[in-house]
Order: C-alpha cells, then structure tokens, then sequence
C-alpha cells in the first residue's frame, strides 16, 4: 500500500482496487469523494501504527477529519460491510 514515504499513501495501482469497495458501500454526504483517498489512507496509517489520532502525518490531513470519518462510519456500519464486501469479492482472494 505505500509508496515508500512511510505515510501509508495508496499508490494507484492499490486505490483502483480499494476505491469501487469502499463506494460500493459507503454513505453519500459528508466525504467529498476528492477527500475520500487521503482520507481512508489517514485512517489506515493509524491503524496499522497503533498510533493516536493526532500522529496522523500532517500530509494525510486533518487528524480529526480521519476520527469523524472512522467513527461515523463504524456507528453506521460501513467498515462490517466493508470487511464482507472484500472478504467476498474474488480478486482479494488467493487461489
């Protein structure tokens, strides 16, 4: 998923893959899609950091548009139907 930055960024190749998942689920409204990639990058570099929401890189923008973001989502259920989508979908799995 990273480019060699350290920052988490999605390189394009990964974004097509991720990006029709997430849209096939998330709701319409708060995140305009322009913001949707850092976002979501943002989100994943903390969790696989382990890290606070404020040690977000500045580069991945504001920390507490990635927290509203997650915590909107997980009270909506967007990330369970996220996890089914792609845990269904056959090009995530290895064969």
């Amino acid at each position: 998923m990273e480019e060699g930055d350290g920052t988490g960024t999605f390189t394009d190749e990964t974004w097509a893959i991720w990006e029709p998942l997430i849209e096939a689920v998330r709701p319409r409204g708060k995140t305009p899609p322009h913001d949707l990639r850092r976002t979501i990058a943002a989100i994943f570099w903390r969790h696989e950091n382990g890290a606070k929401w404020r040690s977000i890189p500045a580069e991945l923008g504001p920390w507490w548009r990635a927290a509203q973001l997650f915590i909107r989502w997980a009270k909506l259920g967007v990330w369970g139907r996220l996890l089914t989508l792609v845990r269904t979908n056959r090009e995530w799995r290895s064969e």
